[in-house]
């Protein structure tokens, strides 16, 4: 099983980047979006703080925040600021999927549960179902023609 306070340190810092990217998402935004961009600050704000405790009931010391986090790419109006919304939970996702590997039960619920929490923020962004971290992404839609489009046809002969 995976050290549990190494794996929440890890969880930390992507809820610490979350924060950080969700007050650019809600510089950028206006109307309905600024309100999901908010609620996406003060959800990513409840599960850092929830993790500092968790991190000091078992003797470790929780990272601080860096005072500046650099972005993956220029956020100057709304549809970047979605595309960044959706790609910081796509991250957070990522981390937590490594804390259900540790032996702690309640630990392993935490996450699954923070898990689907972002998944469904993440498809309120982007509204695109992604394989999880890690695993192979879904094979694109059949074409009209039967075949997935963009790809070539499947052989079986080895």
């Amino acid at each position: 099983m995976t050290d549990a306070l190494s794996e929440l340190n890890k969880v930390l810092a992507a809820e610490h980047a979350a924060v950080y990217a969700y007050g650019v998402v809600g510089a950028r935004s206006s109307g309905d979006q600024r309100a999901t961009a908010t609620a996406g600050f003060n959800a990513h704000r409840a599960r850092r703080d929830q993790i500092r405790g968790l991190i000091a009931a078992r003797g470790g010391t929780p990272s601080e925040a860096g005072p500046a986090y650099e972005l993956p790419f220029p956020v100057t109006a709304p549809r970047e600021a979605a595309r960044l919304a959706a790609l910081v939970e796509d991250r957070v996702t990522a981390a937590y999927l490594e804390l259900v590997a540790v032996g702690d039960l309640s630990l392993r619920r935490l996450a699954a549960q923070a898990m689907q929490e972002c998944a469904v923020r993440g498809y309120g962004w982007q509204p695109v179902i992604a394989a999880l971290p890690g695993h192979p992404a879904p094979a694109p839609a059949p074409s009209p023609a039967g075949r997935a489009t963009g790809s070539p046809p499947v052989s079986l002969d080895q």
